[in-house]
Parts: C-alpha cells; sequence; structure tokens
C-alpha cells in the first residue's frame, strides 16, 4: 500500500517502534524562543542532563521583544525574566541564539526558513502550536510541550503516536484578490477547530500547487486552528526554487542528489487517507472572523450570523457568547464594522509579500482618521528588505505605524503593543480567542489585503471596495 507524504517522513525517522503505542522519532531541528523554554532547560540541569545536539537546536527571542526601537528594554518583569533565562541557558548549553537587535532576530516560524534551517522530509519540533507552518516545506513540523522540549534537548529524539492522516485538496485556483489566508479561513469555517484533531493534513491540489512559500506558509500555519497536529504539502519546483536562495543549501550534484530525495517524498497514489476534504478554490471570496474561534469565520460580503442560525447545543451556546463578547448583532453586515486598530504582523502574515501586499493597497491612500494601523515585521531580515524595497516608505505616506523591531507583538499581547478593553481589531494573526490581543479585546482576523483596505476606511473592507 503506498504511503502519504507524512507517513515517508515518519517512517525515515522510527529510531524504535513500539507495536502499537509510542514509536521513538528522531527529531532534525529543535527551535526554542523565551516562553515555555526555562522550565525544560531547569528539569535538565536538576536531573544532571545536557543537550545532546545544540548544533541541531536554535533559539530565538520573539514573544516579548518590544517593537517600538532597537534599544528598548523589556518592561514586563516577567517577560524580561524570561527573555534572561533564554540567553544564560543558550550560553551555558552552548545552544545558538539570535537575540533582540541581532540581524537574524525574528519570530521562530519566519527566521527558519530565511535562515535555510528547514528542509524537505525533516522532523522539526517547538514549543509553540504554529510551528505547523514549516510544513510548507514539507517537513514534518509540529508544536510540543515543555517536558517534550526537555526530552528532545537530552536524547534529539521524541516518543510519540502514530499520527491520522487527513487530506484537504484544493480544485481550480484562487480568483484574484483572495488570498491563502482566506482559503484557510474557508477551510476552518467548514470543518471547523477541532477538524483536523489527531491528525496530519496534508494539501494539495492545484489549487495549493499554484500558490507562493509563503501563501503555504500560511496556510500550513493555521493548520493547527483546525486541531491538527501538523499541515504539509509536498515539495516540487516552487519549493526548490525558494530553497535554492536559502543559505547553506548545498550545490552541484549535491544539490540535484537532495532535490531527487525531496521529490520522492511526495504521497503515492495510491495513498490512503483516514479523511478526505475538498475546497473549490474559484467558489472563495476574503473571508473574515465574527467570533472568538477561527471557525466562526463567514465570507466579507456576509452578515453576522445569529444563535439561531447553529444547531442547539455547543455551536449555539459559543455563537451565543461569542456575539455578546464581540458586541456584535445579528444581520449585521460585515462591511458595517467599525474597526479602532489594524494589525499586520505575527507568524501568519508578516512576510515580505504580506507586507508587499499591504503596501499595494497603501499606496497613494491615507489611514483613516483616528484609527491606528501597527505594521511589525517578522524578522529584522523582513524589515530590511522592506526597506530597500521602499515600502517604508509608502507606510509612512499613508500614516501607519511601520516598527523597528522584530516580533510577535500584538498576536500574543506579550509586550507592550495590545490592545485596550473593548478596541476592535482588523488582524492579520492567527486567533482571536477572547483577550488573546489584550483584556477584554475584540479580533476579527483578516488578510494582509483586508487589513490594508480596512486601513483606509475605518470599516472592515477589501480592496475592491476602495
Amino acid at each position: 500500500m503506498g504511503r502519504t507524504l507524512a507517513q515517508k517522513t515518519w517512517d525515515a525517522h522510527v529510531v524504535r517502534r513500539s507495536g502499537g503505542g509510542d514509536d521513538l522519532m528522531y527529531i532534525d531541528l529543535q527551535l526554542l524562543h523565551e516562553v515555555n523554554t526555562p522550565q525544560a532547560f531547569d528539569r535538565l540541569r536538576a536531573a544532571g542532563r545536557t543537550v545532546r545536539r545544540p548544533d541541531l537546536t536554535v533559539g530565538t527571542e520573539d514573544h516579548n521583544t518590544p517593537t517600538l526601537a532597537l534599544d528598548r528594554v523589556i518592561k514586563d518583569r516577567e517577560g524580561r525574566r524570561q527573555a534572561e533565562l533564554m540567553r544564560s541557558n543558550c550560553a551555558e548549553f552552548g545552544i545558538p541564539l539570535h537575540r533582540f537587535g541581532d540581524r537574524d532576530q525574528g519570530i521562530v516560524h519566519v527566521i527558519a526558513p530565511e535562515l535555510g534551517l528547514v528542509r524537505p522530509g525533516m522532523t522539526i519540533v517547538c514549543c509553540d502550536s504554529h510551528t505547523t507552518t514549516l510544513g510548507a516545506f514539507g517537513a514534518l513540523a509540529f508544536g510540543i510541550g515543555s517536558s517534550q522540549v526537555e526530552h528532545v534537548l537530552a536524547t534529539q529524539t521524541l516518543p510519540m503516536r502514530p499520527l491520522r492522516q487527513m487530506s484537504v485538496t484544493v480544485d481550480g485556483v484562487l480568483p484574484t484578490g483572495v488570498s491563502a489566508k482566506d482559503l484557510v479561513l474557508a477551510l476552518i469555517a467548514q470543518v471547523g477547530t477541532a477538524g483536523g484533531q489527531g491528525h496530519v493534513i496534508e494539501y494539495r491540489g492545484e489549487g495549493v500547487r499554484a500558490l507562493s512559500m509563503e501563501a503555504r506558509m500560511t496556510l500550513c500555519n493555521m493548520s493547527v486552528e483546525a486541531g491538527s497536529r501538523a499541515g504539509m504539502v509536498a515539495p516540487d519546483e516552487t519549493t526548490f526554487a525558494y530553497l535554492a536562495r536559502c543559505p547553506g543549501m548545498p550545490r552541484g550534484a549535491d544539490w540535484e542528489r537532495e532535490v531527487a530525495y525531496w521529490r520522492a517524498l511526495a504521497g503515492d497514489a495510491d495513498a490512503l487517507f483516514d479523511k478526505a476534504v475538498t475546497l473549490d478554490a474559484r467558489t472563495l471570496s476574503p473571508y473574515v472572523s465574527w467570533g472568538t474561534n477561527p471557525a466562526q469565520s463567514v465570507p466579507l460580503d456576509g452578515r453576522v450570523p445569529a444563535p439561531s442560525d447553529f444547531a442547539p447545543g455547543a455551536q449555539r451556546d459559543a455563537a451565543q457568547r461569542a456575539l455578546a463578547y464581540m458586541d456584535l448583532t445579528p444581520g449585521t453586515a460585515l462591511r458595517d464594522v467599525a474597526v479602532d486598530t489594524v494589525f499586520l504582523g505575527s507568524c501568519t502574515n508578516s512576510r515580505i509579500e504580506d507586507l508587499r501586499a499591504a503596501a499595494d493597497v497603501l499606496r497613494g491612500r491615507k489611514v483613516a482618521d483616528g484609527l491606528h494601523m501597527m505594521i511589525v515585521p517578522g524578522s529584522a531580515r523582513v524589515r530590511r528588505q522592506a526597506v530597500e524595497e521602499g515600502l517604508d516608505r509608502v507606510f509612512a505616506e499613508a500614516g501607519a505605524d511601520f516598527r523597528a523591531g522584530a516580533g510577535c507583538s500584538m498576536c500574543a499581547a506579550l509586550n507592550e503593543d495590545r490592545l485596550l478593553p473593548g478596541q476592535r481589531a482588523a488582524s492579520t494573526n492567527n486567533r482571536n480567542f477572547e483577550g488573546r490581543q489584550g483584556r477584554g479585546s475584540r479580533t476579527h482576523i483578516v488578510s494582509p489585503a483586508v487589513a490594508a483596505a480596512t486601513a483606509v476606511t475605518g470599516r472592515l473592507s477589501s480592496p475592491a471596495d476602495l
């Protein structure tokens, strides 16, 4: 029987099979950031163990980092302590660390591809659920807890129960003005936040093959919002062209051997999936969330639903609670919803392609009076490239706030960037949970282009509305 992309990657990394329980998996790369790692190092130290492969471990500072200026200190005491522990732990165990202000610092899921750390067929873990992002390269990448971080640090392995297989096939290509963010919101709205639970999703079809690498990263990033453990795209010519530009890649005959291996990772024609979903990309339009989880999303030209639109029980109760929290009235057109803030950033949409999409909308236009548009690059490299391309001037002329520092910023609200209670944002991040962007904050998840158009009008809008 044929195997899926995930099964081939899994089989290539099994150190010991359990025969029904957890297999012991070899991990090619562990990424670290300052949150969720101090406890792992404490336990490692208490057990008298050390880091087995510091050369296969890389750290960065991203969640707590300031964005206003590169010489700014972390004000929050706990955040500053986490950063200090990250620095001392990495120094003690010989782990490379990209500190705030470093030319390669940034969000862990953004810098890993930039630095050429990600290749097809790898197993990659990180103490962050959006590690699924790296599945865009055909890697089996997923988030782990602090006890698992400790296990990987000590052994470079991880016990894991085999994952179920789910295919998401996207027929046709996305219409102009519709992005990977809209595609994945439409998927989650269809399958729900638990639709991929216990599965690794393999994205397939013409609509996926037509996506850029950055768009594929957006798609795989939000796979976890559908409950899945990982999302993957089979490596193809788009992948190889991206990787060829990355540092540290082999050249000549070595490169050709690598590409031949990567090609063979694609799922077999007779591979079986436990679950299958199909979307028609040609029917999609810009999406926006109205509630407090990503599945509570609808097309931008739709209206706020009523609780009675959902089956009695958990979904109806969740809709009732979400409407109250978001202070929305059923039947309201989404385009009539005004926002206070627009946030362009996060590991979902902070790459150069996202900034270009926003700049294309903002060029020659102004941010609406009284609205704050914050743009936070995903990495120092992304910011430098934006400046080289003149995007910083576009943002400044439009009246947008293009920050100096890279990091998670308002996505997680663990630094100074956060909404006030009752404020409403159109945001390119990945989660709209209660309080996600600050206590009492209200978040509408959107694409970069919709974020920029919303900044111009002050209401949820698409570029076609301008």
